[in-house]
């Protein structure tokens, strides 16, 4: 069974209903024992970071989060959910010299997009260039397209980390694979026949 975190932030049927159609059995929950009693876990997530991650503790779904990842379990990173694993975000109202903790599974910071003639946030449809060998992206077309929106994105210090990149006025990270741990800036459950793909080998790994 897939797990998807419900802590009061963003539309989770979207994701829930891209699995079942997949044929694949995901529950859309906010009890922390059901979350650690799944099979693999989704951590979804929009909006602001801040907001995003003290959400996320009034749930009490930190320490649920961190076990699923100790425990060897899947779990998969959605939008937000990618940028809250590492250690801080500079997304503070615009003061890039403040920074709020993140859940510090992967070191790594979390930068706006610097100012250019590029529209922020980024709304659209973007390619990725896959990085590394990741489960997720067997079958995945090198260049595919997916579905973003985002004013920021995550710098992890460890570069191996990283299953795909993409290019918006600058190559940013977004996705990384790292043992039973994926996350991707883009939505999957919005990514078409691409996104469907990345879902169904997250639900199908062992």
């Amino acid at each position: 069974m897939i797990a998807i975190i419900d802590y009061g932030v963003g539309n989770l049927r979207s994701v829930a209903k891209a699995f079942e159609y997949i044929g694949h059995q995901a529950v859309v929950t906010s009890d922390p024992n059901e979350v650690l009693e799944a099979d693999k876990v989704v951590l979804p997530g929009v909006g602001a970071f801040g907001k995003s991650i003290e959400s996320l503790t009034k749930a009490g779904m930190v320490p649920v989060v961190k076990e699923v990842v100790t425990s060897g379990r899947p779990l998969l990173g959605i939008c937000l959910g990618l940028q809250m694993l590492f250690t801080e975000s500079t997304e503070l109202f615009g003061d890039a010299t403040a920074a709020i903790k993140g859940l510090d599974i992967l070191p790594g910071r979390v930068l706006r997009f610097p100012e250019s003639h590029l529209k922020v946030p980024q709304i659209g449809w973007n390619s990725i260039t896959k990085k590394n060998d990741s489960p997720l992206l067997h079958g995945v077309a090198q260049g595919s397209f997916v579905y973003f929106v985002h004013s920021y994105y995550v710098v992890p210090e460890n570069q191996e980390v990283i299953a795909c990149t993409t290019n918006y006025g600058l190559d940013y990270c977004s996705g990384i694979s790292y043992g039973n741990l994926f996350a991707f800036q883009f939505h999957p459950e919005k990514s078409s026949q691409v996104g469907l793909k990345i879902l169904d080998n997250f639900a199908k790994l062992k």
